[in-house]
């Protein structure tokens, strides 16, 4: 019995198998959803300051951080999660500028460098963010090079 005998006899054939980009894309996503929480959490009041904005807050963050993290996690990232779709092709539009592999490489730097600064803070509970922003910069990154 050969390999695609075997593959249509176990259901195999019949599983949607996504192009790479779209996965890593996906990914992406996921992970910057999971920002979106966090960032419309803390403008909600939640007391994790010690996870964010350097960690300088140990509670509640102050007036003009809840307001920063609301504009990041209501237009900033929402942002950033329409680019990453498009250009990942998880959604059918065309919303990033040219081919997109500008932008993508961007936030690639970007996440990047967020990743590294998250690695070096002073509050532990924000380095937890440093393999999250890192992750999200090396799938821009694959994205960037598939367009």
């Amino acid at each position: 019995m050969n390999t695609s005998q075997t593959a249509r006899e176990s259901g195999a054939a019949n599983a949607v198998s996504l192009p790479k980009v779209v996965t890593v894309g996906g990914i992406a996503l996921g992970l910057l959803l999971l920002i979106v929480v966090f960032q419309v959490a803390l403008a909600l009041g939640a007391p994790f300051g010690k996870a964010a904005w350097g960690g300088q807050n140990d509670d509640v963050l102050p007036g003009r951080l809840r307001a920063a993290s609301a504009i990041a996690g209501v237009v900033i990232y929402p942002a950033v999660i329409a680019l990453v779709s498009s250009a990942s092709g998880v959604i059918d539009a065309d919303l990033v500028p040219g081919k997109g592999d500008v932008a993508m490489w961007f936030l690639a730097t970007l996440f990047g460098l967020g990743g590294i600064a998250n690695a070096v803070s002073r509050s532990s509970l924000e380095r937890w963010w440093s393999p999250v922003s890192l992750t999200v910069a090396v799938c821009c990154a694959y994205i960037a090079t598939q367009l």
